[in-house]
């Protein structure tokens, strides 16, 4: 019990973090001027300098501080839905044009999330203005349409209505159109600098570099030979050695990257101005510098290079004393903020931490350049050029009558097809299957594709990661919140008390039906709002008067023992907000359909449980509330939560969401104005998160699909200043949530059945993790989920399940997305409660739990007690020499060139042992950048979209063959050891 009711928790701590919003991890802007040697001025220019956070304590030992949050953000493997999700599978892919006759293309799949038994159509919308992505869930009994899709992507209105494209060749064109998001390699420009050179003429003339520069780019990548080089070239010659004979090469969790290197680049002596080499490293977005001497000596600065193109430059100097680099990084105005943040200071002794750092970095920074105008303009006039020219190219067709183009009524559902033309339907979806799997594998052996796509470290551990927390929990739960180190459930059951080992605690029967709670430790209060309609009230107790009933189990109260803990005037009361930050004034909001009532309770350090005197059980805390004044809105709020202004004292204001519209509400005069309204026919309204950027307010308003940041001024004159900023952005979640959690420096979104997980300050997303029936619990601080785990039963339900399968509302076999075996075979669905630490989202150096849910990859076995095993995430880095050696065969099948069929082996036993690959730089072979076993990313996407186990088990394997057509053999090296076994 002592361990329940610590005076305070490690989270709540922590909870004040979680409304910090700071911009100035990612650097300033400052004014950069570069001079010559005499100190006339050259150049100047306008750059975000970040050099570690200065408001971080400085005094750590350098390379003793483990970052946890370098993520690269927007991985291919999650935004390339196309080729992830649709390329090589059965879906349907429609053309029309908007009310301003601009044409768009719509792609449809109905798909498995990773295996995990969660059916979602995935759905892109191809536009000149750029491509949207969202998720729709799946239903068997519920129909659903093109236009339901379009109208979730906000198109209503159209100057001619969708038609489907039968042609399979309309995959290559989709595929060119994905491609415009951006490259998914790399070429970096390395430019060495000696101590004292001040202008990019001295440092394009350096012939060679120091010893320290040479330890720098090996530690970067491999050294190839050019000549012959197959691999991404990166606008180098590979043929006749006319810029250089050698180049460094590394593969980077899925990305190739080639390096423009000064010193290896072709070198003139009658040209100071090394135009050759300034014509590669000139044009790289971007570069790094890497400059000799000490701290004290001159500083590079980017105004030194006359480029108009390289927008980033990554300043890197080596110690020697204690062998560790310092980084600077220096970003051009317009370029978005990226992570990862430095650190404080930005030095690291660990050489391979540094290289991981330094490599995510270059690449979101890449990523986030490509969003500047200069670039996002002509990305976008590329875009209409190819969508405009391929709407031409199928004009034509349109009114034939044996066209390509689908007649089908605008209102049917998606994956049926007329019965009439079942078997040619299905010979065009085999044709439509062959055909975009032969473009997958040739987009992957190209290199125009991740080498995997899911790319993460064995041993890295992430801090979404989750705990278990409670197994096998058996009720319904309403709401719930975090006390001490336990939960404080509302269930159906009545309110538990629940811990991680220990049996749970009645603390409130059935009777009291909570709808919401918050536990306030150091006000030592608990406030609610139960039951539900007219009889609704809010409760408030004393949490020493409840512990003090369960310590000494005299009784389990009942609705009928709370009547002296109700607040006067909240009869009636849908909903409540309080203040995030209370520490001098506890205020709550409570709404009564379209009233306002606020009530306040001023700080009194001695009812906490940390003070030193305690009041009876029998006292209720309800008279230390004063009713303040009502405010009446025009419609019933939502949404609602309270913003601290910053005296405190008359500039306290609500946010309130209804209708179609954001408004903020002055707590002191009841005067409203609109802060945000609402563009589309349907609202769904999630979120009004208060956050708070070196003490100034703002606001992430959360609907349907979208998240936009509002930064909120003080009240001028009774009204708060609502301006347009530049400080304000916007970004899109891929499914719609039903909850958004924010910790610094990330957001999560849930929906029924997955967490979405981006960063704040931008929007990007670094993470999805698919959760079967997830339900968010609580998440004041630590947060705690419900979801489903795959237990082993004793059901007799599989021969339902298996012929319900077959039922008119369920997609055609092609399209019906495989689920693992085991969801038919004898098991049956529980809920478990998981544990996210705040500590671990908003802290620096965490250790991570071992359990988790949210791995991106699982492995499909459970432990003999009931419980999930561990997921396990596999880490790639693979050259393209590896993907052809590996994919020479089956391509051939693909292609019709292979005669002889693979046989069969008897055992994945029997196999031989498959040594791994060394670095041999003749061969064009690339060294791993990680020990971990590896897995051919050449048939990842393929394994993903037939639901290949990657288990090691020869069971398992042999269960699953089935799902694989027997005209496409391959092998597939196990995460276990290395057996190689083929497949059929």
């Amino acid at each position: 019990l002592m361990k329940r009711f610590s005076s305070s928790s490690v989270s709540e701590d922590l909870g004040c973090r979680r409304g910090e919003f700071s911009r100035k991890h990612y650097g300033s802007v400052e004014l950069l001027i570069s001079s010559d040697a005499d100190g006339a001025i050259q150049r100047a220019g306008r750059f975000r300098v970040e050099n570690g956070s200065s408001g971080e304590n400085t005094d750590c030992t350098p390379g003793t501080w483990h970052r946890t949050d370098v993520h690269l953000e927007n991985p291919e493997y999650h935004t390339r839905w196309y080729f992830k999700y649709f390329l090589g599978k059965v879906h349907q892919n429609y053309i029309g044009t908007d009310a301003e006759k601009n044409p768009f293309f719509l792609s449809v799949v109905l798909s498995d999330q990773n295996n995990q038994r969660v059916p979602q159509y995935h759905s892109i919308l191809w536009r000149k203005t750029g491509t949207q992505k969202i998720c729709l869930p799946y239903s068997p009994t519920k129909t659903l349409s093109v236009k339901s899709i379009l109208s979730a992507m906000s198109l209503d209105k159209f100057e001619k209505s969708p038609r489907e494209i039968f042609h399979p060749e309309i995959q290559k064109d989709l595929l060119v159109l994905e491609e415009q998001e951006g490259s998914v390699n790399f070429k970096f420009g390395v430019l060495y600098a000696k101590d004292g050179q001040l202008t990019d003429d001295e440092m394009f003339s350096n012939e060679i570099g120091s010893e320290s520069f040479q330890r720098f780019l090996h530690l970067l990548g491999d050294t190839i030979t050019l000549k012959g080089w197959t691999g991404y070239r990166g606008g180098l010659d590979t043929k006749n050695d006319t810029t250089g004979t050698c180049s460094i090469y590394t593969v980077f969790q899925g990305h190739e990257i080639m390096f423009h290197v000064s010193t290896m680049l072709p070198y003139s002596r009658e040209n100071k101005q090394q135009v050759e080499r300034k014509r590669h490293i000139g044009n790289d977005i971007v570069t790094i510098v890497f400059q000799e001497g000490e701290e004290s000596s001159p500083a590079f600065k980017p105004s030194m290079i006359r480029s108009h193109f390289t927008h980033i430059f990554a300043l890197v100097r080596y110690n020697k004393q204690n062998d560790s680099y310092r980084l600077k990084i220096f970003s051009e105005e317009s370029v978005p903020l990226f992570g990862p943040p430095l650190p404080s200071p930005p030095v690291f002794t660990n050489h391979q931490e540094f290289r991981d750092f330094v490599l995510v970095k270059l690449i979101n920074g890449e990523k986030a350049t490509l969003e500047t105008p200069t670039f996002s303009q002509k990305r976008q006039r590329t875009l209409d050029m190819l969508i405009r020219s391929l709407y031409q190219d199928l004009m034509p067709d349109l009114h034939k009558v044996n066209n390509m183009l689908n007649r089908r009524s605008f209102s049917d559902v998606l994956p049926e097809s007329p019965k009439s033309t079942r078997k040619k339907e299905e010979a065009r979806q085999a044709e439509f299957v062959r055909l975009g799997q032969a473009l997958k594998l040739k987009t992957t052996v190209k290199g125009d594709a991740t080498a995997n796509l899911a790319t993460t470290s064995f041993c890295k551990k992430e801090p979404w990661e989750s705990q278990s927390f409670c197994s096998n929990f058996p009720h319904e739960i309403v709401c719930a919140d975090s006390w001490g180190q336990s939960l404080l459930v509302s269930t159906d059951a009545g309110i538990l008390l629940i811990d991680d080992g220990q049996p749970s605690v009645q603390v409130f029967d059935k009777t009291l039906q909570i709808k919401q709670m918050h536990v306030l430790e150091a006000l030592d209060l608990l406030i609610a709002r139960t039951d539900k309609g007219k009889d609704s009230r809010i409760l408030v107790f004393r949490l020493s008067a409840v512990q003090k009933d369960i310590e000494t189990k005299q009784m389990i109260r009942s609705k009928y023992d709370c009547r002296e803990n109700k607040l006067e005037r909240t009869k009636g009361c849908h909903l409540y907000a309080i203040n995030t930050h209370h520490g001098s004034e506890l205020r709550i909001v409570v709404a009564i359909r379209n009233k306002l009532l606020l009530v306040t309770k001023k700080y009194n350090p001695c009812n906490s449980l940390t003070g030193s005197s305690v009041l009876s059980s029998s006292e209720s805390p309800v008279e230390e509330f004063q009713y303040i004044r009502e405010i009446c809105l025009s419609d019933p709020p939502v949404v609602m939560t309270l913003v601290d202004g910053p005296t405190e004292d008359s500039d306290n204001m609500i946010c309130v969401a209804y209708r179609h519209q954001f408004d903020l509400v002055n707590e002191s005069t009841g005067e409203s104005c609109r802060l945000h309204h609402v563009e589309t026919n349907k609202v769904n309204f999630v979120a009004a998160i208060d956050v708070y950027e070196d003490g100034e307010a703002g606001l992430l308003l959360c609907y349907n699909y979208v998240c936009q940041y509002r930064k909120v001024y003080p009240f001028n004159g009774g009204c708060p200043l609502i301006q347009p900023s530049a400080y304000d952005f916007h970004f899109s979640w891929n499914q719609v949530p039903y909850a958004v959690v924010c910790a610094f420096p990330y957001i999560l979104a849930f929906t029924t059945d997955s967490i979405e997980i981006r960063l704040v300050v931008n929007g990007n997303l670094v993470h999805t993790a698919v959760v079967p029936e997830l339900q968010l619990v609580a998440s004041r601080s630590d947060i705690y989920f419900k979801a489903t785990a795959a237990v082993s039963g004793s059901s007799d339900s599989s021969s339902k399940e298996k012929s319900s399968r077959s039922s008119p509302q369920t997609p055609t076999a092609y399209e019906t997305p495989e689920c693992p075996l085991s969801s038919l075979e004898g098991e049956v669905p529980c809920k478990n409660l998981y544990k996210i630490p705040l500590s671990n989202l908003v802290g620096r150096s965490i250790e991570r739990p071992l359990k988790s849910p949210l791995a991106p990859k699982v492995i499909a076995t459970t432990t003999s007690s009931g419980t999930a095993s561990l997921p396990v995430t596999h880490s790639l880095s693979l050259s393209r020499m590896e993907i052809k050696e590996i994919a020479s065969r089956t391509r051939k099948e693909l292609l019709g060139l292979l005669d002889e069929p693979i046989p069969k082996t008897e055992s994945a036993q029997k196999q031989k042992k498959v040594p791994r690959r060394q670095s041999d730089p003749k061969q064009g072979a690339v060294r791993s950048t990680s020990s971990d076993r590896i897995i051919s990313s050449s048939f990842e996407s393929y394994s993903e979209g037939h639901h290949l186990s990657t288990s090691s088990d020869p069971n398992t394997l042999s269960n699953r063959e089935e799902s694989i057509p027997s005209s496409y053999p391959f092998q597939l090296i196990s995460l276990y050891d290395e057996d190689v076994i083929d497949l059929k």
